[in-house]
Protein backbone atom coordinates (compact mmCIF):
# COMPACT_ATOMS: atom_id res chain seq x y z
CA UNK A 1 0.00 0.00 0.00
CA UNK A 2 1.23 3.46 -0.81
CA UNK A 3 1.34 5.60 2.31
CA UNK A 4 2.31 8.77 0.47
CA UNK A 5 -0.36 11.38 0.68
CA UNK A 6 -1.39 13.12 -2.52
CA UNK A 7 -0.39 16.78 -2.61
CA UNK A 8 -2.67 19.45 -3.99
CA UNK A 9 -2.16 23.22 -4.17
CA UNK A 10 -3.26 23.89 -0.58
CA UNK A 11 -4.02 20.44 0.80
CA UNK A 12 -2.75 16.93 1.31
CA UNK A 13 -4.78 13.79 1.59
CA UNK A 14 -5.86 10.40 0.32
CA UNK A 15 -9.20 8.65 -0.10
CA UNK A 16 -10.15 5.01 -0.43
CA UNK A 17 -13.46 3.63 -1.66
CA UNK A 18 -14.82 0.09 -1.59
CA UNK A 19 -17.04 -0.33 -4.67
CA UNK A 20 -19.22 -3.29 -5.59
CA UNK A 21 -21.73 -3.98 -8.35
CA UNK A 22 -23.19 -6.91 -10.26
CA UNK A 23 -24.30 -7.73 -13.80
CA UNK A 24 -27.90 -7.33 -14.85
CA UNK A 25 -30.20 -9.99 -13.38
CA UNK A 26 -27.16 -11.19 -11.35
CA UNK A 27 -26.29 -13.65 -14.12
CA UNK A 28 -23.17 -15.68 -13.37
CA UNK A 29 -21.62 -14.69 -16.68
CA UNK A 30 -18.12 -14.26 -15.23
CA UNK A 31 -17.79 -17.91 -14.23
CA UNK A 32 -15.59 -18.64 -17.26
CA UNK A 33 -11.96 -17.55 -16.96
CA UNK A 34 -12.10 -15.85 -20.36
CA UNK A 35 -15.08 -13.69 -19.35
CA UNK A 36 -13.63 -12.94 -15.92
CA UNK A 37 -10.36 -11.77 -17.47
CA UNK A 38 -12.23 -9.66 -20.03
CA UNK A 39 -14.32 -7.97 -17.33
CA UNK A 40 -11.25 -7.27 -15.19
CA UNK A 41 -9.32 -5.87 -18.16
CA UNK A 42 -12.18 -3.60 -19.23
CA UNK A 43 -12.66 -2.27 -15.69
CA UNK A 44 -8.92 -1.61 -15.41
CA UNK A 45 -8.97 0.22 -18.76
CA UNK A 46 -11.99 2.30 -17.73
CA UNK A 47 -10.30 3.16 -14.42
CA UNK A 48 -7.10 4.19 -16.16
CA UNK A 49 -9.01 6.45 -18.55
CA UNK A 50 -10.86 8.09 -15.65
CA UNK A 51 -7.75 8.52 -13.48
CA UNK A 52 -9.00 6.05 -10.86
CA UNK A 53 -6.30 4.03 -9.09
CA UNK A 54 -7.27 0.42 -8.40
CA UNK A 55 -5.61 -1.10 -5.33
CA UNK A 56 -7.34 -4.47 -5.64
CA UNK A 57 -10.04 -5.92 -7.86
CA UNK A 58 -11.85 -9.23 -7.44
CA UNK A 59 -14.20 -10.44 -10.17
CA UNK A 60 -16.57 -13.13 -8.92
CA UNK A 61 -19.09 -15.04 -11.05
CA UNK A 62 -21.96 -12.66 -10.21
CA UNK A 63 -20.41 -9.46 -8.85
CA UNK A 64 -17.27 -7.31 -8.70
CA UNK A 65 -15.38 -5.83 -5.71
CA UNK A 66 -12.86 -2.98 -5.99
CA UNK A 67 -10.78 -0.94 -3.57
CA UNK A 68 -9.91 2.31 -5.31
CA UNK A 69 -8.60 5.82 -4.87
CA UNK A 70 -10.60 8.45 -6.74
CA UNK A 71 -9.19 11.63 -8.24
CA UNK A 72 -9.86 14.80 -6.29
CA UNK A 73 -13.35 16.10 -6.92
CA UNK A 74 -14.74 12.83 -8.30
CA UNK A 75 -17.70 11.41 -6.42
CA UNK A 76 -18.34 7.72 -5.92
CA UNK A 77 -21.44 8.05 -8.10
CA UNK A 78 -19.42 9.54 -10.94
CA UNK A 79 -16.74 6.86 -10.58
CA UNK A 80 -19.30 4.05 -10.71
CA UNK A 81 -20.99 5.60 -13.73
CA UNK A 82 -17.67 5.86 -15.58
CA UNK A 83 -16.44 2.37 -14.62
CA UNK A 84 -19.72 0.59 -15.36
CA UNK A 85 -20.49 2.50 -18.56
CA UNK A 86 -17.09 2.26 -20.20
CA UNK A 87 -16.47 -1.34 -19.18
CA UNK A 88 -19.90 -2.42 -20.51
CA UNK A 89 -19.15 -0.70 -23.82
CA UNK A 90 -15.78 -2.49 -24.08
CA UNK A 91 -17.26 -5.85 -23.05
CA UNK A 92 -19.92 -5.67 -25.79
CA UNK A 93 -17.29 -4.67 -28.36
CA UNK A 94 -15.12 -7.66 -27.45
CA UNK A 95 -17.94 -10.17 -26.89
CA UNK A 96 -20.79 -9.43 -29.33
CA UNK A 97 -22.56 -12.64 -28.24
CA UNK A 98 -23.30 -11.04 -24.85
CA UNK A 99 -25.91 -8.97 -26.72
CA UNK A 100 -28.03 -12.13 -26.91
CA UNK A 101 -28.23 -12.26 -23.11
CA UNK A 102 -28.40 -8.47 -22.71
CA UNK A 103 -30.42 -7.31 -25.76
CA UNK A 104 -30.93 -3.75 -24.49
CA UNK A 105 -27.20 -3.24 -24.05
CA UNK A 106 -27.24 -2.99 -20.25
CA UNK A 107 -24.53 -5.30 -18.95
CA UNK A 108 -24.42 -3.98 -15.37
CA UNK A 109 -27.39 -3.65 -13.05
CA UNK A 110 -28.50 -0.21 -11.88
CA UNK A 111 -27.59 -0.83 -8.25
CA UNK A 112 -24.21 -0.60 -6.61
CA UNK A 113 -22.50 -0.36 -3.24
CA UNK A 114 -19.93 2.23 -2.24
CA UNK A 115 -18.40 3.12 1.09
CA UNK A 116 -15.38 5.12 2.15
CA UNK A 117 -12.57 3.21 3.79
CA UNK A 118 -10.54 4.81 6.53
CA UNK A 119 -6.77 4.71 6.43
CA UNK A 120 -6.71 2.33 9.41
CA UNK A 121 -9.32 0.03 7.84
CA UNK A 122 -7.50 -0.23 4.51
CA UNK A 123 -5.77 -3.54 5.35
CA UNK A 124 -8.98 -5.14 6.65
CA UNK A 125 -10.92 -4.12 3.56
CA UNK A 126 -8.08 -5.29 1.32
CA UNK A 127 -8.11 -8.72 3.02
CA UNK A 128 -11.91 -8.83 2.86
CA UNK A 129 -11.88 -8.34 -0.92
CA UNK A 130 -8.93 -10.68 -1.34
CA UNK A 131 -10.75 -13.54 0.43
CA UNK A 132 -14.11 -13.18 -1.33
CA UNK A 133 -13.36 -16.18 -3.55
CA UNK A 134 -13.04 -18.45 -0.50
CA UNK A 135 -15.99 -16.76 1.24
CA UNK A 136 -18.32 -17.50 -1.67
CA UNK A 137 -16.78 -20.97 -2.19
CA UNK A 138 -16.17 -20.20 -5.84
CA UNK A 139 -14.62 -22.96 -7.90
CA UNK A 140 -13.45 -21.71 -11.26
Amino acid sequence: METDYKSYSHAKGMNFWHLEWCPKYRYKCMRKLENRNLVEATIRKAAHEAGIKIHIIEVLPDHVHLLVTLPRGMTDEDALRRLKGRSAYLIFRNKPNFRKRYPKGHFWSRGSFSVTVGFKDFQNTYRYIETKVEHHAVAY
